[in-house]
């Protein structure tokens, strides 16, 4: 199927197509009684070379040359001139053709007019023809050209996340190895399952909504070993999560801001709180994490802050345009993320 549109979709296949089509047609409904069939099959053949001269100049010389810079009037003037060349050749030819017919040779002098108007029509609708499928070509181009960056920035984006999240769960389970804690092969063991699914199912555009709730409960089950007794995190899932699909690492970013800017800055005790509501095709996320009382000095050396929030920013607008809600609070004691998406159906 895709070799036969291929085909028909070739300039010198449709534009054979079109005039045999145009012969046939007009062939059939030529008025020529008792001349026979090969006789109006021939005047047509005349008809059909004398406007696809006109119409291949246009399309080739006058609308490059002319109307593609702008030379409006001269183009207009230039086409004009063009069919009062060619229909007298052609009037010519014909008439030459009905010299045994002396009927048909004086109406072909009483409809002289017509004949150059039709043939300026012909001229005409070529360049209408020209300025569609251009249009047409340039839209299809444009939106393969949005396709290719669209696709190319989702995964530049995706490829930040992963890399984010290994090298800190890597620094986690560094610092656990270095006090020989006994939690470690545990977070061997998550971790590997993590690095599956973000391995061998992240890279589909889409991934069950099941398995990324399954993510993130490994995400903080691994960050309850690392923080210990000292905090409180919490994960509420309501609502059934079935057949519902979304972008996978989606939630993560603000997850890893919650511990890196929130718990992780703290001396005592602090908090994140985490729900997940689903309903039908519509995910509601909220987060919110503890704030110490005293911001921590950012180093001069270092960029301050991730690249997690710009490109959680950037992939929703890319994956879920007018599709979605992201509300950011932030007060003096809490740091907190209200996300709405409306899932693909």
């Amino acid at each position: 199927m895709g070799r036969l549109f291929s085909f028909f979709t070739r300039r010198v296949v449709y534009h054979a197509l079109f005039w045999a089509l145009l012969l046939v047609l007009l062939t059939l409904f030529e008025e020529s009684p008792g001349k026979g069939f090969f006789f109006t099959l021939s005047n047509e053949l005349i008809n059909l070379f004398f406007y696809g001269l006109i119409v291949y100049f246009n399309l080739f010389y006058l609308i490059p040359n002319y109307l593609t810079k702008k030379r409006f009037l001269t183009y207009c003037g230039l086409l004009i001139a063009a069919t009062l060349v060619i229909t007298p050749l052609k009037m010519l030819a014909l008439y030459f053709k009905f010299s045994g017919h002396p009927g048909a040779q004086d109406n072909l002098l009483r409809n002289m007019n017509w004949y150059f108007l039709v043939t300026f029509l012909i001229a005409s609708s070529s360049t209408i023809f020209k300025i569609i499928t251009d249009w047409a070509r340039h839209l299809r181009e444009k939106q393969e050209l949005q396709t290719q960056t669209m696709q190319s920035e989702l995964r530049f984006l995706k490829s930040q996340i992963n890399p984010h999240f290994l090298f800190n769960t890597l620094n986690n389970l560094y610092a656990l190895t270095l006090k020989k804690s006994d939690q470690a092969p545990e977070i061997v063991l998550k971790l590997s399952e993590m690095m599956r699914y973000m391995l061998y199912e992240c890279n589909e555009k889409r991934v069950p909504l099941s398995k990324e709730i399954n993510y993130i409960r490994n995400y903080l089950d691994l960050e309850r070993l690392r923080q210990g007794k000292n905090v409180e995190i919490n994960f509420e899932v309501s609502g059934e999560a079935q057949d519902q699909k979304i972008a996978p690492l989606m939630f993560i970013p603000f997850l890893e801001n919650s511990f890196k800017h929130g718990l992780n800055n703290h001396l005592t005790k602090g908090f994140v709180n985490m729900r997940l509501l689903v309903d039908n095709n519509q995910v509601h996320f909220y987060i919110e994490n503890s704030k110490p009382d005293t911001p921590p000095k950012q180093d001069s050396r270092r960029p301050s802050g991730g690249i997690g929030l710009v490109n959680i920013h950037r992939r929703l607008n890319l994956l879920y345009p007018n599709q979605y809600q992201l509300d950011i609070e932030d007060s003096p004691k809490a740091y907190a993320v209200n996300l709405q998406i409306n899932l693909d159906n």
